[in-house]
């Protein structure tokens, strides 16, 4: 994806030129400006660096943060191409002004701090502006993130860590527990459970069943049900059991896929009617 257009990286250059500004007044803090009054004032502008460090202050502080303000400025110097907040200066040409920040501590500085902080400032807005376009741009989500709630919910973590067979495991295990937290059914063993609850049996006592909603005399619905009978047992012996008992790693596309599967069964497990004997014990 473009890097105009994917919000979740135009964020993380923003994180990064907030860092970069907080670092530089923190370095700003240990020096006085040359500003043409009073202390170094007497010093030309424009020959003589554009700040001091203060009497008294410890070089070696000095230099740990201007360490700092440095590495940050590799990451947030990202922003100048984005934002074009580059600075034409005259007789000098185009400057980075990130790339350029320490020429403020060196004679003849082609910038002065407030030239920096002001750049930053309007790199940080014009990066909000660009979010808010990015994020009008993006489709409709699609993959991990936009599964099931619950099958997400469980596989997220393990997932971003590329634990891809650990997180549908994990998936699994969380759509399992739904069905049974839905049916209070705590008595039998994952796959004995769904095929109960989607028996074409009658309801009953302590054994609700899971209807697809509709007729049941209509074909659609008599399809449904009877799909979903083998469906929903299909899935966990060959999804859920062959990630929770396997030694070796699925890739990205294979996990994605059997996210998928789950993502489904939970969508139509919610969408299913709970079925129960009358006066049944689970209501």
């Amino acid at each position: 994806m473009e890097a105009r257009k994917n919000p979740e990286y135009l964020r993380s250059i923003a994180a990064a030129v907030l860092e970069f500004r907080a670092a530089l007044v923190e370095f700003l803090d240990l020096h006085v400006r040359n500003e043409g009054s009073g202390g170094w004032g007497g010093i030309a502008r424009g020959i003589a660096p554009a700040v001091f460090p203060r009497d008294g202050t410890d070089p070696d502080e000095i230099e740990r943060r201007r360490t700092k303000v440095s590495r940050l400025s590799g990451l947030a110097g990202a922003a100048v191409p984005l934002t074009n907040i580059a600075i034409r200066v005259q007789g000098v040409g185009v400057i980075d002004p990130i790339a350029a920040w320490q020429t403020i501590t060196q004679p003849k500085p082609v910038l002065e701090a407030p030239d920096i902080l002001g750049a930053c400032d309007q790199a940080l807005g014009r990066l909000d502006g660009l979010i808010l376009e990015a994020e009008a741009e993006l489709p409709p989500a699609v993959g991990a993130a936009a599964m099931h709630s619950l099958v997400w919910g469980a596989a997220a973590r393990l997932w971003r860590d590329g634990h891809f067979r650990e997180a549908v495991a994990g998936a699994a295990e969380s759509v399992v527990a739904m069905v049974k937290t839905r049916t209070k059914r705590n008595d039998l063993a994952a796959t004995a459970l769904w095929q109960e609850i989607f028996s074409n049996k009658e309801p009953e006592s302590g054994k609700p069943r899971l209807r697809w909603p509709g007729d049941p005399t209509h074909q659609d619905v008599i399809t449904m049900n009877a799909g979903l009978r083998f469906l929903a047992p299909g899935i966990q012996m060959t999804i859920r059991n062959n990630a929770a008992h396997s030694t070796s790693e699925l890739d990205e596309q294979a996990a994605l896929e059997r996210l998928a599967a789950l993502s489904l069964l939970a969508r139509w497990v919610d969408e299913c009617d709970l079925h129960e004997a009358p006066n049944s014990s689970t209501t």
